[in-house]
C-alpha cells in the first residue's frame, strides 16, 4: 500500500508522495519474491523518500487510522472502487456535455447574428418560427443536463456546513465541487442565453411587424397612386352635357374607390402609431411613412373633389347654352313652319304675331341673358372649347329673326290693305350688301329658306356633337374597360389584347371630329357659306374612314363570337344604353352616309348663292369617299393574289362584267367570240393594274352572309391598249394587252356604267404618257448638257 513514492512513481500516482509503505505477504514465495524485488528498486527510494516494512496489515493502524482504510486492510472506510469508477466516469461526461451545450449555445448565436434574412413575409416568418423551435429545443436539452447535473451531485454526500467547521469545509471532496461547479456554469450560461434570445425574439418580431407594414404602406401608396393617374386621366371640363357627365360619373366612380383607399390607408396608419407606441426600433421611418400615406390620401381627395365641383359648373354652364341653343332650334322651328299663305290676311298675320309673342314671353330667360353675367358667374370654367361666343351669335341671330318677322307683321296689320308678299323688312339705316343665303330666284319665300338652311345646318351640327359624343361614350365605356385590370377577368379570353381589332382606328376618328371637325362646323354658324369649305379643306382627313371600313369584317366576326359574354353586358349596363355594342359600331359608316344627304339639303336652298360651288364640291367628295370606302370594301375579300394589293395603287373602280377572251394577234372578230360562253367576272381597277376576279357565292345567314372574290389574272396597266366600241353591242369595249396578245371583251351592264370605266382608264393612261414624256424630255435634256462641252472643245 502506498502513500507517496520517488520520482518515477510521480508520473504513476496523482499529487506529491512522502511515504513508503510496504506490506509483506504472509507465503514463503510470495515474501520472498517481494524482498528480491524490492532490492533491486531500492535504489529509487535511497535518500529520496522514507520506506516502512510491515509485516501484517494490523501495522497499518499504527501509522493509519482505521476510518482511512477500507475493511480489507482492517478499517472501517467504506470504498468501491467500481463504484468511483462509474461516479468519476459520470462526472467527465457531464462536464463533456456541458462544454457542448455551450458549444451549441455559441453556434446558435453566431447563426443568429450572421444570417441574412429574406425579403418576403413566408420565410421570415418560417425562419422565426424554426429559430423559436431550435430555442425551445436548446433550453430542453439546459435543463435535461441541469437534471443530470443534480442527480450526480445529490449522489455524493455533502459535509453539513453547521457541523463542519472551516478547515473541514475545504476538506470537501473534490467531485462534488465539480460538479457543483458546472452545474453553476451551466445555470449563467442559460441565464445568458434566455436574455439573449428574449432580444433576438423581439427584434424578429418588430422586424417582421414593419415588413407587414410596409408591404401594406407600398400596397396603399401603389393603389392611390394608380387611382391617382386615372383620375389625371379624367379632364376637370367637357365639350357637352353628355360628356360632362360622363366624366362626373368617372369621378364619382374614382371617388368610391378613393373612400376606399383611403379607409385602407387609415388602418395602415393606425398600425404605425401602435407600432411607434411600442417603441419600435424603426419609429423614425414608420412616422415618416404614416405621414406621407396621409398626404397621398388628401391630395387624392382634394383632387376628386376639386374636379367634381368645377365639373359639375361646366355642367351647369352647359346646361344653361344648350337650353339657350334648344330655344333656338324652337324659336327657328316656329318660324320655318309658319304658313305663309295663310299669314297674308290680318287674322292670319295677328295669329302668328301672338305665337311669337308668347314663345318669346316663355323663352325671355335664355333669349335675353347678359354674356357679361354669365362670363362672370362661370369664369372659373370657361375655356376655348366652351363656345358661348357661337352660342351668342346664334341667339342674336334668332332675335334678329324674330324682330324681323314681328315688323313685318306689325306693317302688314297696320295698313290693313290687301294681301302682300311678305319679305324681310328693310332697316332704316343703309341698307347692308346681300346676304350669301339670299337666292334671288326665290324673293317671295326668302325668310322660309333662309330658316331652313339655318335648321338643315343646326342639324349638321347638332348631329355631329351627338355622333362625338356616341364615339366617346364608346371608347371611354367599352375600349378603355378592356385595360381594366377589375374588367379583365370577364373577358373571354379570344377578347384580350384585341381591342384593335374590334374598333378598329375608332379613336382617330373621334380625335378628328372632336377637335377639328366639330369645332370646323360650329365656326359656320355665323358664317353658313363656309360649310363646304369645311369638307374640302379636311376631304384628305376623311380617308381614315376607309381604314376603319376595311376593317369592319374582322371587327364584326370578332363581335359575333363575343357578344354574349359578361363583359360586353356590364359595359352596357353601366353606360345605361339601349343598344349593343355593335349598334355603335356602325355609326362611322352611318355618318358617312348622313354627310352627304344634309349636304343634299343644303344645296337644295343655297342656289346662286356665295358658298354653292364648294357645297357642289363638297357634295361630290363625300360621294367620292362613300364609293372609294365601297370599293375598299370588295377589295379586302380578294383571294389568291400572291402578293400585296396595295403595292398595284389605290382602287379607283370595282364591278360585275361579262367577259370574252381571245388570244392571238389583229382586229378581234364577234364571230369567233359568240361562239364562246362569256365568263363572269368581277374586275377591280388599280392604278397600276387591272385585277380580274371571280365572285364566289354569298354564303351564310343574317351577319355571317358574306362575298369573296378569286383572283384569277391581272394586267399591268403600262401594257394596256382600249378600244372604246365593239360591234355588237354598245356596252361593250375592248382592252388589249402587249400589243393585242391578249384581248378581252368587256360588257358593262349600262352604256353609262361602260364610258364611266373607260373615263377611268384614260386617265390612267393619259398620267403614264405624261410621266413617259417627262422621263424623255429629261433623257434628251440630258444628252443635249453631255454634248455641249464636246461641240465648244471642238469648235
Amino acid at each position: 500500500f502506498i502513500i507517496s513514492g520517488p520520482p518515477r512513481c510521480l508520473a504513476s500516482f496523482p499529487g506529491n508522495l512522502h511515504l513508503v509503505m510496504v506490506l509483506r505477504p504472509t507465503g514463503f514465495f510470495q515474501r520472498t519474491f517481494t524482498d528480491i524485488g524490492f532490492r533491486f528498486s531500492q535504489e529509487d527510494f535511497l535518500l529520496k523518500l522514507p520506506v516502512v516494512m510491515l509485516s501484517s496489515v494490523s501495522d497499518l493502524l499504527t501509522y493509519i487510522d482505521e476510518q482511512q482504510l477500507t475493511p480489507e486492510f482492517g478499517g472501517t472506510l467504506e470504498y468501491c472502487h467500481s463504484e468511483w469508477v462509474i461516479f468519476r466516469t459520470a462526472i467527465e461526461s457531464f462536464a463533456l456535455t456541458v462544454k457542448e451545450i455551450a458549444q451549441m449555445l455559441q453556434s446558435f448565436g453566431t447563426e443568429l447574428a450572421e444570417t441574412e434574412l429574406p425579403d418576403d413575409m413566408y420565410s421570415i416568418e418560417r425562419i422565426l418560427a424554426l429559430r423559436t423551435e431550435k430555442y425551445y429545443q436548446l433550453k430542453e436539452d439546459i435543463t435535461a443536463v441541469t437534471k443530470e447535473g443534480n442527480l450526480l451531485l445529490s449522489s455524493f454526500e455533502e459535509p453539513d456546513s453547521e457541523e463542519c467547521s472551516q478547515d473541514q469545509h475545504h476538506e470537501r471532496p473534490g467531485d462534488w465541487e465539480t460538479v457543483n461547479r458546472l452545474l453553476g456554469q451551466l445555470h449563467e450560461m442559460e441565464t445568458a442565453f434566455d436574455g439573449f434570445w428574449e432580444k433576438h425574439q423581439l427584434k424578429m418580431e418588430q422586424y417582421l411587424q414593419l415588413w407587414k407594414f410596409e408591404q401594406s404602406f407600398q400596397e396603399v401608396k401603389n393603389a392611390i397612386e394608380f387611382l391617382m393617374g386615372q383620375q389625371a386621366e379624367v379632364p376637370d371640363t367637357g365639350d357637352s352635357v353628355p360628356q360632362v357627365k360622363q366624366r362626373l360619373k368617372d369621378l364619382g366612380h374614382f371617388d368610391g374607390m378613393a373612400q376606399d383607399l383611403i379607409g385602407k390607408a387609415q388602418v395602415v396608419i393606425l398600425h404605425g402609431h401602435q407600432l411607434a407606441a411600442n417603441h419600435h426600433y424603426a419609429l423614425n421611418l414608420i412616422c415618416q411613412q404614416c405621414n406621407e400615406l396621409r398626404h397621398h390620401s388628401d391630395v387624392l381627395s382634394d383632387e376628386i373633389k376639386r374636379k367634381q365641383m368645377r365639373l359639375q359648373k361646366t355642367l351647369d354652364l352647359h346646361t344653361r347654352l344648350q337650353q339657350a341653343l334648344q330655344c333656338c332650334d324652337e324659336g327657328a322651328y316656329l318660324l320655318a313652319n309658319q304658313q305663309m299663305d295663310k299669314c297674308q290676311s290680318k287674322e292670319g298675320a295677328q295669329k302668328a304675331l301672338q305665337d311669337i309673342e308668347k314663345f318669346l314671353e316663355n323663352s325671355s330667360a335664355y333669349l335675353n341673358y347678359d354674356p357679361q353675367a354669365l362670363h362672370y358667374d362661370f369664369e372659373s370654367v370657361l375655356t376655348s372649347e366652351l363656345k358661348i361666343q357661337s352660342v351668342q351669335v346664334k341667339l342674336e341671330n334668332v332675335r334678329s329673326m324674330f324682330e324681323n318677322r314681328q315688323s313685318c307683321f306689325k306693317k302688314l296689320l297696320d295698313k290693313h290693305v290687301r294681301p302682300v308678299q311678305l319679305v324681310a323688312p328693310r332697316p332704316e339705316n343703309p341698307p347692308r350688301s346681300k346676304s350669301p343665303l339670299f337666292s334671288p330666284k326665290h324673293k317671295n319665300n326668302t325668310l322660309f329658306f333662309f330658316l331652313y338652311f339655318s335648321h338643315v345646318i343646326n342639324e349638321l351640327i347638332e348631329t355631329e356633337r351627338v355622333y362625338v359624343e356616341e364615339l366617346f361614350t364608346v371608347l371611354t365605356g367599352y375600349r378603355a374597360e378592356m385595360d381594366n385590370p377589375a374588367m379583365f377577368i370577364l373577358m373571354p379570353p379570344m377578347l384580350r389584347n384585341r381591342k384593335d381589332v374590334l374598333f378598329g382606328n375608332m379613336p382617330e376618328i373621334y380625335d378628328f371630329h372632336n377637335k377639328i371637325f366639330l369645332h370646323s362646323l360650329e365656326s359656320c354658324l355665323g358664317a353658313p357659306e363656309r360649310v363646304g369649305f369645311c369638307f374640302l379643306d379636311r376631304r384628305e382627313d376623311f380617308q381614315m374612314y376607309e381604314k376603319y371600313c376595311q376593317n369592319k369584317p374582322r371587327s364584326e366576326s370578332l363581335w359575333r363570337q363575343c357578344s354574349e359574354s359578361t363583359f360586353f353586358q356590364e359595359c352596357q349596363r353601366k353606360l345605361e344604353h339601349k343598344l349593343g355594342l355593335d349598334s355603335y359600331l356602325l355609326k362611322p359608316v352611318q355618318r358617312l352616309t348622313k354627310y352627304q344627304l344634309l349636304l343634299k339639303e343644303l344645296l337644295k336652298y343655297s342656289t346662286s348663292c356665295d358658298g354653292v360651288q364648294e357645297l357642289q364640291e363638297a357634295l361630290v367628295a363625300m360621294l367620292d369617299l362613300l364609293k372609294s370606302v365601297n370599293d375598299s370594301m370588295h377589295q379586302i375579300s380578294i383571294t389568291g393574289y400572291d402578293g400585296d394589293l396595295s403595292e398595284l395603287g389605290k382602287v379607283l373602280m370595282q364591278g360585275s362584267f361579262s367577259v370574252w377572251t381571245g388570244h392571238r394577234k389583229g382586229p378581234t372578230k364577234m364571230k369567233d367570240l359568240a361562239r364562246f360562253k362569256p365568263m363572269q367576272r368581277h374586275l377591280f381597277l388599280y392604278e397600276k393594274a387591272l385585277v380580274f376576279c371571280k365572285k364566289r357565292e354569298e354564303h351564310g345567314d343574317g351577319y355571317d352572309k358574306t362575298s369573296s372574290y378569286s383572283f384569277k389574272h391581272f394586267l399591268k396597266m403600262n401594257a394596256v391598249g382600249i378600244t372604246e366600241n365593239v360591234k355588237g353591242d354598245h356596252r361593250k369595249f375592248e382592252i388589249w394587252y402587249s400589243g393585242r396578245e391578249e384581248v378581252y371583251v368587256v360588257q358593262a351592264q349600262t352604256v353609262d356604267l361602260k364610258m364611266a370605266w373607260l373615263n377611268e382608264i384614260r386617265k390612267i393612261l393619259f398620267k403614264q404618257q405624261e410621266v413617259i414624256k417627262g422621263t424623255f424630255d429629261q433623257f434628251l435634256h440630258g444628252i443635249h448638257s453631255a454634248a455641249e462641252p464636246f461641240l465648244f472643245s471642238h469648235c
